[in-house]
């Protein structure tokens, strides 16, 4: 036997003091940070200008963070539009009191929605370049920076996978309080990390085809290998998620795994017809 279960009970992030540093908010920071190096390197391999990756990082940053919360609200927790509309918008709560909250609620699914049209607009505004050259490029750091988030949440202990008896589960202490339940913690499938680990690999995986093959010259190759990766990862773990918010009890699949189903079929799709989308000449 390796481990007994893990015990998991961490503060939420750094106190300086006069200021405390959410572990989650890190996670944020460094994926943007690192998004932007790597974004670099691609524009000086690809002669792009410079300039034009500041845009691009602002485009991004907005369209992850509105798109990722509309995503939560819209897919798991729509009555907020009628109960506590202004809670959408801010990081506070209005109903049944006044409380700083945070934005605690963000969904990848929306975060990619959101990703794509602002890749449409930056396209057509700054970059004059085809949707698909972006986007085959901007999901590289994405993989990765998917890896970040989701140890926030396992640092934050949400997100928790499904009890298990296993070696390595983990009890995360705050869960039980988190979702209002007066149950004893008990181990649960890490399963932050096994996405964590997933996004690393599929990260590892588009930088090798883009720097070491030919495909990463078809446009919407890139782009649909990450789209049929990432979401297949995300439907196969949700087997051994905890669901985000109470599901219908006839449904076989969650939502999450629902909404994950035609982001697949939009990767295979691209995949498959991508010889057929040359890379357009540098100009």
């Amino acid at each position: 036997m390796l481990f007994n279960a893990i015990t998991w009970d961490p503060s939420l992030g750094i106190d300086l003091g006069f200021f405390e540093i959410r572990y989650y908010s890190l996670m944020y920071l460094i994926t943007f940070v690192l998004g932007w190096y790597i974004m670099k390197y691609i524009y000086k391999k690809e002669n792009i200008k410079i300039e034009k990756l500041d845009s691009l990082f602002i485009y991004t940053v907005l369209a992850t963070l509105i798109g990722a919360r509309l995503g939560h609200v819209i897919f798991y927790q729509s009555e907020l539009f009628l109960e506590d509309p202004l809670s959408v918008f801010l990081p506070f709560q209005f109903v049944p009191e006044f409380q700083f909250t945070g934005f605690q609620g963000l969904a990848s699914h929306g975060a990619a929605l959101g990703i794509m049209v602002a890749m449409y607009i930056y396209c057509k505004k700054i970059l004059h370049k085809p949707l698909l050259w972006i986007l085959d490029r901007i999901v590289i750091p994405t993989a990765v920076g998917g890896m970040f988030i989701r140890i926030g949440n396992f640092m934050n202990s949400e997100i928790v996978g499904k009890p298990t008896n296993a070696d390595y589960g983990v009890i995360f202490v705050d869960y039980p309080a988190k979702i209002g339940s007066l149950a004893e913690a008990v181990p649960r499938h890490p399963a932050q990390l096994y996405e964590a680990a997933c996004y690393l690999i599929i990260f590892f995986v588009l930088w090798i085809i883009y720097q070491k093959t030919k495909k990463s010259k078809q446009m919407g190759y890139l782009f649909g290998m990450f789209m049929l990766l990432i979401w297949a990862v995300r439907f196969l773990i949700e087997f051994v998620k905890e669901p985000q918010v109470e599901e219908r009890a006839t449904w076989i699949l969650n939502t999450g795994q629902l909404l994950s189903i035609p982001f697949v079929i939009l990767g295979l799709y691209l995949i498959f017809t991508a010889k057929n989308r040359p890379e357009p000449s540098v100009k």
